[in-house]
């Protein structure tokens, strides 16, 4: 294998595709990134046996042929080299080393078979739908703080995308829960994604696919079955195992009752939590809420450190009001909100929280209140 590629075309790549190789592996080729060059491209691939990304990028190939090389040791050089640099690849199967020219700077590096190299099949993806990238960087964005990063509850691991029923219209739902929070956020269904079962999206998917896509203007066609998920756009792929496990009813902890409804500025609120909370625990980060008429008085309480409390103009007609949160939970739910108006819809101090944006219907969040 021999070929000539840009500098930023190569760490472009080689900055995708690596991210998915663990820094520590019990088996060595996992290591490796898969270099194919052929008919005026080079493709690359990592794969941690339960993701896998490829990505082609132009290249002028002399030689066609492939091999594997050490994935983060190959990134750090390309981004060491200047800008604009022309870097040569050459791979000898006698010697079984890969060598890397740019400049004056030549660096040869160890290879595995590209025989060994383990290919992820995604068999058959019945279902299969397009996505607009923005629209996809939404249900990330506003669900994926809610993921839960207990290992022991796996099936929470990820996030929940099904088809759903909103006002009877379908809707494409994305859900994600940690027994603290929740947050749900729909778009309407696409062509295609009709009759999809319920597929639970791993936490390190959701975090590759996010960063795959971001600056990228185009769709992204989402192809699925009942145990893998494949996303293909500009010139990636991403495959990834889905989570085995069966959702909870996520439903019958959105409260339906609540009837005490405060409205409030969302940043507004969000600058003011994370002031008063400077002063409580770490372990905790308990904040108290107590709303009263058009006033809500935020505090919190630490035994070494003090206290500190601050008023905010609200929108309240019920009756008075106190209920505790974690205040890293509140600030989390106060960072989706994006127009001013953010409405928490009580019952009391015990019972679950509703959260809106009051510019975006579609996204619906819940909290668990605790004490302090």
């Amino acid at each position: 294998m021999k070929l000539t590629i840009e500098r930023a075309a190569l760490l472009n790549a080689l900055g995708h595709v690596q991210s998915a190789v663990e820094r520590r592996n019990t088996i060595p080729i996992l290591s490796n990134i898969l270099l194919e060059a052929d008919a005026g491209t080079l493709a690359l691939t990592a794969t941690d046996l339960d993701l896998a990304i490829n990505e082609r990028v132009e290249a002028s190939i002399v030689t066609a042929g492939g091999t594997t090389v050490p994935a983060h040791m190959i990134y750090d050089i390309v981004r060491k080299l200047p800008e604009g640099a022309q870097i040569e690849l050459a791979y000898s199967s006698e010697s079984g080393r890969l060598t890397l020219r740019a400049g004056r700077s030549e660096f040869t590096l160890a290879c595995l078979p590209q025989d060994d190299f383990p290919l992820m099949t995604s068999g058959d993806l019945p279902y299969s739908f397009k996505l607009s990238v923005a629209e996809l960087c939404r249900l990330i964005d506003k669900t994926r703080f809610a993921i839960s990063t207990e290992e022991t509850r796996y099936y929470l691991n990820g996030i929940y995308l099904h088809a759903a029923e909103s006002a009877g219209v379908p809707m494409l739902r994305a859900v994600a829960t940690d027994g603290h929070r929740l947050a749900r956020v729909e778009t309407p269904l696409p062509e295609g994604a009709a009759g999809m079962p319920g597929i639970i999206v791993p936490r390190k998917t959701v975090a590759e696919i996010r960063k795959l896509i971001d600056g990228s203007e185009d769709h992204v066609r989402v192809e699925l079955s009942d145990g893998k998920i494949r996303f293909t756009f500009d010139n990636a792929v991403l495959t990834s195992k889905l989570i085995d496990g069966t959702f909870p009813e996520y439903e019958r902890v959105i409260p339906s009752g609540n009837d005490k409804v405060m409205e409030v500025d969302g940043k507004v609120f969000a600058k003011a939590v994370d002031r008063v909370s400077t002063i409580s625990t770490e372990r905790s980060r308990a904040v108290k809420l107590a709303v009263q008429g058009e006033k809500l008085t935020l505090s919190a309480t630490s035994p070494d450190a003090g206290t500190a409390t601050e008023e905010i103009s609200v929108h309240y007609s019920s009756d008075p009001l106190e209920v505790g949160f974690n205040s890293r939970y509140l600030l989390d739910i106060a960072a989706q909100i994006e127009g001013e108006n953010a409405q928490f819809i009580f019952a009391d101090a015990s019972s679950p929280t509703l959260v809106r944006d009051g510019t975006e219907e579609s996204a619906l969040y819940v909290l668990m209140p605790m004490r302090v």
